[in-house]
């Protein structure tokens, strides 16, 4: 009898599950819903930090029980793809408590671009607040528009803080050094730039370009919309992007190097012009991977931990047309395979790693995505 009730609970949450989930090689738990979700983040503690893109934070406990809304948080100008975005610790966040938010901000007159602050994160009391909120770096100039803000972060090894600026769909401003759209950048954890990044001198070695019109944070540039940033097990800096009607990229991030935006893709403009390959131009870095037809890269990990024994090294990606996670194998010599692709029924936002080497990831809550937080653990 007991067999029997076994085999009866086991089929009814199969049942449960969608069918693409049911032929995963890992358990799918559901911890909590949110409404637009866009990223996550692990406090110390375990509880996690969860923004929705209307312009909330919620800390979620282990048992999925969420929060009232943080309170504290910056003005967001929601719309279109703006709105609350990353939030990652401060790397003493246990002694200092500060926490940084990417989003969106209101400009003068109908313009609109990224931003990032920090603030001293207070979870006790009835409701959590960020105190000391200040504003450490924003996307120039502001532009019309609601899309391609970016603003992914991330902390490296050193304690750098890399943010990324999407082009703001504006295609020009990636190869303009007098805008900082369209580029990976590198920051002081204060917003200040440290004084060897690649073009702290570069207008007085370029003078066409205008004597102090260069934004000394840029890294990289000639960047579409880059939505993924992890570090490798070496300490290599890769960001995956969304190319236009084809051609996403995933990218070894090289010291002052050029991606080639929109001047070089390996996908076309959506009204059916053809853009230039990447190999036509060897000036440019071309991608280690690019996906035809696309993934729509939502967000990336490089996994680091032991849980998942074959992933270590690997790089996941959170994909949301492609409504998958998909896996790629990165080479030492910068070479980068997909290996594998998990169908996950659902579009996925973002994917972060546990301390415990499990997965978080996030549903994007777009068409028939519930905006789930999803955790992922090995099968037994």
């Amino acid at each position: 009898m007991k067999l029997l009730i076994n085999t009866a609970l086991t089929v009814l949450a199969l049942l449960l599950l969608s069918p693409a989930q049911a032929q995963l090689p890992f358990t799918v738990t559901e911890v909590s819903q949110f409404d637009e979700p866009w990223s996550v983040a692990e406090l110390p503690d375990g509880q996690l930090l969860v923004t929705e893109t209307k312009g909330n934070l919620i800390i979620v406990d282990d048992k999925g029980e969420q929060s009232r809304p943080v309170a504290g948080v910056p003005d967001i100008a929601y719309g279109g793809q703006g709105g609350l975005g990353d939030v990652v610790l401060h790397p003493d966040f246990a002694e200092n408590g500060i926490v940084y938010l990417s989003y969106a901000e209101a400009g003068v007159g109908d313009t609109r671009g990224a931003a990032v602050a920090r603030g001293v994160l207070d979870a006790s009391g009835r409701r959590p607040s960020l105190s000391d909120v200040e504003v450490i770096w924003r996307q120039y100039p502001k532009l019309s528009g609601y899309g391609h803000y970016g603003h992914r972060m991330l902390f490296d090894d050193e304690g750098y803080l890399w943010v990324t600026s999407g082009d703001r769909q504006k295609f020009t401003t990636a190869q303009d050094m007098q805008s900082n759209s369209g580029k990976v950048l590198r920051l002081n954890e204060d917003g200040s730039v440290p004084d060897d990044n690649p073009f702290v001198d570069y207008y007085s070695e370029n003078p066409r370009v205008g004597r102090g019109g260069v934004y000394p944070e840029i890294w990289s540039l000639g960047h579409r919309n880059v939505l993924g940033l992890a570090l490798g097990l070496d300490g290599r800096l890769w960001e995956i992007e969304m190319g236009p009607a084809g051609g996403d990229e995933l990218n070894l991030i090289e010291r002052g190097a050029n991606y080639g935006y929109p001047e070089v893709s390996n996908g076309d403009h959506y009204d059916g012009r053809e853009m230039p390959d990447h190999d036509t131009r060897p000036g440019f870095n071309k991608p280690a991977l690019w996906w035809t037809p696309v993934i729509s890269p939502g967000d990336m990990l490089i996994y680091r931990g032991d849980t998942f024994v074959d992933w270590k090294g690997s790089a996941l990606i959170a994909g949301l047309s492609s409504r998958a996670i998909v896996r790629v194998e990165l080479g030492d010599d910068g070479s980068a395979t997909e290996v594998e692709r998990f169908d996950m029924g659902a579009r996925i936002r973002s994917v972060q790693e546990s301390a415990d080497g499990s997965i978080w990831v996030l549903e994007d809550d777009y068409g028939d995505s519930n905006g789930r937080l999803l955790r992922l653990t090995p099968k037994s």
